[in-house]
């Protein structure tokens, strides 16, 4: 089946990560990748000299930091080579990298890849494949180092590489210490104990803090990490051994039912809190709970960008139901790819390698307001880290070096998932039952994955 580029340039532009795009999901995955996905050679370098050259990046907004101030001084002082850095919101960064290969533009040169985009890439033509090339450099690239629970779901699709993991990407729970001494409370265990540290909080407060930050804007990255959260917590997962979805299963169910139940005593409104919103919140001492990326560690230890620095723990993600065993997810992680339109392969691979090598992955995992999570086991095992997220360091150990739940990254993952949260949020906003959306999501993703 071939499909004219311009409509399915149109059919990306509309579709972004908006509301209704899983109906086009299956029609997208069937058509097969529109360009020729091109081959690194295996003679590709891993390192040199690239005087001269200027690398353009593609990356998530809130990893600017850690390219910008952090990898491009030291890779031009490494190379002779610059880095020129272009953002893209986490909500378009993907449909803006397929858009800028099959646009003919071929503006950048590597792009910093949602893992569960990589489908939607891979299947637009605009990842070049790297198989070849890394498992000829193994050994220089260091493929042994990288954290055996992110490494494939990463970089692997069908069967071939496509990029290298940059940011390990899991969630635990912060807490407040001085809120939590205050109201005479302690660190959840359970969801049920979450539920009612978050309701106490906020009514002895009596509006002065809330007992929780519920993400809950209507993006995958944003309110599908907080179902998701809940649903490893029950003992769920998106996809059974058979990659059939389980979305009304017992465990999605009180997941879904916790984030309807705890939105009253959570900061308001929760469908209306974003990253930078929960964030802000947790770091001024508005919210006592948030559950979100572990380099909220470094943030909240820095006394220029936190009211709590020194007063705040952590742990791992709470449980629920009949699990007693606690598991986080790869939430939104992001690997480096080189796009299919480059002109500058050859630095282009060098830089990759560099960038997610041990000292690069320490030096931005270790970098307050760089959004960078250790990729690699000498890393997240060092003492460097741990002096870093100080609290933080041993859920972050258990979560990385565990067994975390995979997110979908097949051709059409991103709509799935964008599906997925449209129903969360009808059930929290109080549109649909619980069931209803979870019926409603369950269809979807049953005919797009059948």
């Amino acid at each position: 089946m071939t499909t004219p580029v311009l409509t399915r340039r149109r059919a990306l532009q509309l579709l972004g990560l908006a509301g209704g795009a899983v109906a086009l999901a299956p029609a997208l995955a069937a058509c097969g990748s529109e360009g020729s996905t091109a081959a690194l050679s295996s003679a590709a370098p891993t390192a040199g000299r690239f005087d001269g050259v200027t690398l353009k990046l593609l990356v998530n907004q809130p990893h600017v930091t850690s390219f910008r101030d952090v990898l491009a001084p030291k890779w031009k002082e490494a190379t002779g080579s610059t880095l020129e850095v272009t953002a893209a919101p986490y909500d378009q960064l993907t449909s803006k990298q397929i858009l800028d290969v099959q646009s003919g533009t071929g503006e950048f040169d590597v792009f910093d890849y949602f893992y569960f985009g990589i489908g939607d890439l891979v299947d637009a033509g605009a990842l070049t494949d790297l198989t070849g090339w890394i498992a000829a450099n193994a050994d220089h690239i260091g493929t042994g180092g990288y954290l055996k629970s992110i490494y494939d779901p990463y970089t692997l699709l069908d069967g071939k590489r496509y990029g290298l993991p940059y940011d390990g990407d899991v969630h635990i729970l912060f807490y407040n210490a001085e809120l939590f001494d205050r109201y005479k409370v302690a660190p959840p265990k359970t969801w049920d104990d979450y539920d009612e540290v978050s309701a106490k909080i906020t009514t002895d407060a009596k509006g002065a803090a809330y007992g929780a930050i519920v993400s809950g804007q209507q993006v995958p990255m944003i309110l599908g990490c907080s179902y998701i959260n809940r649903l490893t917590g029950y003992g769920g997962n998106l996809l059974d051994a058979n990659g059939k979805p389980t979305l009304t299963s017992d465990a999605s169910v009180a997941a879904l039912n916790h984030l309807v139940t705890v939105a009253p005593a959570a900061l308001p409104t929760p469908l209306q809190i974003g990253f930078d919103q929960a964030n802000t919140s947790f770091l001024t001492g508005q919210g006592a709970m948030l559950d979100t990326w572990t380099d909220m560690a470094l943030r909240a230890e820095d006394p220029t960008a936190s009211k709590i620095a020194g007063r705040w723990g952590a742990v791992s993600l709470p449980v629920g139901g009949s699990n007693t065993t606690p598991r986080t997810a790869l939430d939104a992680g992001f690997g480096l790819g080189i796009s299919t339109a480059t002109k500058n392969q050859d630095a282009a691979a060098a830089f990759i390698a560099w960038a997610t090598a041990a000292p690069q992955n320490l030096v931005a995992s270790s970098t307050a307001g760089a959004g960078i999570d250790p990729v690699r086991g000498e890393v997240l095992n060092s003492d460097g880290y741990a002096k870093v997220v100080t609290k933080a360091i041993d859920p972050i150990r258990q979560g990385l070096n565990g067994d975390p739940l995979v997110w979908p990254k097949q051709a059409g993952a991103p709509q799935l998932l964008q599906g997925l949260v449209d129903q969360l949020a009808l059930a929290i906003n109080g549109t649909q039952t619980v069931a209803q959306s979870l019926d409603n999501a369950q269809t979807q993703w049953d005919k797009a994955l059948a």
